[in-house]
């Protein structure tokens, strides 16, 4: 990507109507663009991104066996009202539309009933079992308030995972397997080491516990009681003397944190199945209960999440594998010397499919420089006619000082 060619543009002033440092540290670099509270548009820089944290959620739902579907974000009536989900009473967050024809629709908040619907043409045997779907796809929920940029939207993106299982000994192992996916996914975004496995209250979803992750934050407006030695939390909704015995927690052994959730698991039993009419016969020809369990993550909350984590007075700092580009290129002057080489660096480094963007804008270095840090580059890679023929001189984000190295030792750091 060269800079000249980005219609977008960073700023140096604040959003003065947004109070969340992701949302104006996300906006200042022009990553993404505010429609209104709680929703926002992803611009070129930002949709790469999004799409980086996509992809590894992506990578280790299909190594667990899941099958990638895309739903319809617009939902009947009549399959909400068989699990009694339709009345506000019941889920105070909904959109909800009509038809030209008055027909009552949903605008998908999430999808435990479609999924189930989708699949009672598929499912007859025990031999069709376990099914495992998920999908990545935006949700929509009626948000009182939504103040805090990324971490609470109105509009975002989501990965939600529904499992099929036999029996619950078949549904606890797959929600096992589900739980070190997810440990896998927050290690790989970077945040692995302050995200905690989190007991919580089953919400609309169940009436049992429910896991959460939750990642330390200061920001954060959930409060969670840690176990750091045995790495496990329980949330303030929950917490009482009855909850912390039947999960084994010890009051003595509790610190309180801030904390912000960033992925939930729950367990639903046959509650969804059985109210669908969706069954399975066994081998012996009996009519059985399919269990059913539900996993989410929030891909636009983990973009935030990670844009408060990961930024200081300079602007974001991003973990390689999810930033827009691993390497911001820069030339420090516009003669055509100095040109042709930072070019020829900019294609031997496409050509090793290396994610760079190159600054080619007639602006002043300083400017080239405050770029580059706010938008959280993690190598800057600087050209100049002082170097050598294959000489770069290269710095990355967290580091105060660059140093003179060679274009194949540039390659080999980002690998």
């Amino acid at each position: 990507m060269k800079l000249s060619k980005l219609y977008t543009k960073t700023s140096k002033s604040i959003p003065s109507d947004e109070s969340a440092n992701n949302a104006r540290l996300l906006i200042q670099a022009g990553f993404i663009h505010k429609e209104m509270a709680g929703v926002y548009s992803y611009l070129p820089l930002g949709k790469i991104v999004l799409d980086k944290i996509s992809e590894i959620v992506r990578q280790e739902m299909n190594k667990i066996g899941a099958l990638e579907v895309q739903m319809s974000v617009l939902q009947p009536r009549d399959i909400w009202e068989k699990t009694d989900r339709w009345d506000d009473k019941k889920v105070d967050n909904w959109f909800k539309t009509k038809l030209n024809n008055g027909q009552d629709l949903g605008i998908g908040l999430t999808h435990e009933e479609p999924i189930v619907d989708s699949l009672i043409g598929f499912i007859n045997s025990y031999k069709d079992l376990p099914v495992y779907v998920y999908q990545i796809q935006n949700k929509f929920r009626n948000e009182l308030r939504a103040k805090s940029g990324l971490l609470r939207g109105r509009e975002f993106l989501m990965k939600d995972l529904y499992s099929f299982s036999l029996n619950k000994e078949d549904h606890q192992q797959y929600y096992d397997e589900v739980l070190l996916a997810y440990y896998k996914i927050y290690e790989k975004l970077g945040i692995g080491d302050d995200t905690y496995r989190t007991y919580a209250d089953g919400g609309i979803f169940s009436s049992s516990f429910s896991d959460e992750f939750q990642t330390l934050s200061e920001v954060g407006e959930d409060l969670i009681y840690l176990d750091k030695k045995n790495k496990i939390a329980i949330n303030k909704e929950i917490y009482n003397p009855e909850n912390l015995k039947k999960i084994g927690l010890k009051e003595s052994e509790l610190e309180p944190h801030k904390a912000i959730e960033v992925g939930n698991t729950f367990s639903l039993g046959s509650k969804y199945t059985d109210q669908l009419g969706l069954y399975y016969t066994d081998n012996n020809g009996q009519k059985k209960s399919i269990v059913m369990g539900c996993y989410g993550i929030g891909i636009s909350r983990l973009m935030g999440v990670i844009a408060e984590k990961f930024s200081d007075d300079l602007g974001l700092i991003w973990p390689i594998n999810i930033a827009p580009a691993k390497i911001y290129l820069i030339s420090v002057s516009q003669d055509q010397k100095t040109q042709a080489k930072t070019q020829k660096l900019y294609d031997l480094l496409t050509q090793k499919c290396i994610d760079v963007i190159y600054d080619d804008r007639d602006i002043r270095i300083g400017e080239k420089f405050a770029d580059a840090d706010l938008l959280g580059i993690p190598i800057r890679a600087i050209i100049s006619s002082k170097h050598g023929e294959q000489e770069v001189a290269v710095k990355q984000r967290t580091e105060k000082t660059e140093k003179i190295i060679k274009y194949i030792d540039l390659i080999n750091l980002v690998k």
